[in-house]
C-alpha cells in the first residue's frame, strides 16, 4: 500500500466563497485533517498529543496545486502518501478528489516536523513511527529534493 484515504467529506455551502466554489482554506483544513489521521495511524493519537507523548506532525513548508472547481453537494476524498523521509520529518503528498467522476481537484506536498509540544522544537521520528510510515511510502515518486 503506498496511500491511504485519509479525508471523506461533502462540500458543504459554508465550505464555499463569494464565487460559489471551496475556499482555499477549505482545502487546508482537509490537509490538516488528513495529517491527523495519518499521524494517528502512525501511532500518535489524540491522546498522545493531549497528555501523552505531546508530539505531533506540523507543517514546514507547503507547495499546493489547485486542479478543479469543487462545488456545494460535492462528495470528496483524500489519498495521502508519504514521498519523503528525513530524520525528524516526513513530506505527505495529500491528492483531494471529486468522488462523482475521480477526477484530481487538488494536490499538495506537506514538509512536517514532528514536534514536541512541550519544547516547541523538532524530535527525531521513532523508529515505530517510522516503520508504520513505510507503509505509505510512494513508490517512484521524486519530485522533492532531500529532506
Amino acid at each position: 500500500m503506498s496511500e491511504f484515504v485519509s479525508f471523506r467529506s461533502v462540500v458543504d455551502s459554508s465550505d464555499c466563497d463569494f464565487l460559489g466554489h471551496m475556499n482555499v482554506s477549505r482545502y487546508f483544513a482537509a490537509c490538516s485533517d488528513a495529517v491527523v489521521a495519518a499521524q494517528s495511524e502512525m501511532g500518535l493519537t489524540a491522546d498522545d498529543m493531549r497528555s501523552g507523548r505531546r508530539l505531533s506532525f506540523a507543517v514546514v513548508h507547503a507547495d499546493s496545486h489547485f486542479l478543479a472547481e469543487l462545488s456545494a453537494g460535492d462528495a470528496i476524498f483524500m489519498r495521502t502518501s508519504v514521498v519523503e523521509f528525513g530524520g525528524k520529518s516526513l513530506t505527505f503528498r495529500h491528492r483531494l478528489f471529486r468522488a462523482a467522476d475521480g477526477k484530481e481537484a487538488f494536490h499538495t506536498l506537506f514538509k512536517c516536523v514532528l514536534l514536541n509540544l512541550e519544547t516547541r522544537r523538532a524530535e527525531t521520528l521513532p523508529e515505530a513511527l517510522r516503520a508504520k510510515a513505510l507503509a505509505w511510502v510512494e513508490e517512484g515518486y521524486t519530485g522533492m529534493p532531500g529532506v
